[in-house]
């Protein structure tokens, strides 16, 4: 992982995958749902998605920002971003 001058982490192609499977599919799911609908989503949203709790969806949300795969506005709701290009996401599930 490479940190830029403005703390953005960015990873290098030839490096491997540093998300597991499933902080995949949500990195996917922001990903197409921010292209959908033309704004990220909320984490209600999430949690309907993978029928789980919002303490989970919020944990992988703080998981994802602590690994610098996204990055959000703390006290402004769908402000959540994906740091990676589409070409290092996976396909969703």
């Amino acid at each position: 992982m490479l940190i830029t001058k403005f703390g953005i982490a960015c990873w290098a192609k030839n490096m491997e995958r540093k998300y597991t499977a499933k902080q995949g599919q949500y990195l996917a799911f922001i990903y197409y749902y921010t292209k959908l609908n033309g704004c990220p989503p909320a984490e209600a949203d999430m949690q309907r998605y993978f029928k789980t709790t919002p303490p989970t969806v919020h944990s992988m949300v703080l998981n994802l920002e602590k690994l610098g795969l996204i990055e959000r506005v703390l006290g402004q709701a769908r402000t959540i971003r994906v740091l990676l290009p589409r070409e290092e996401l996976p396909d969703l599930d």
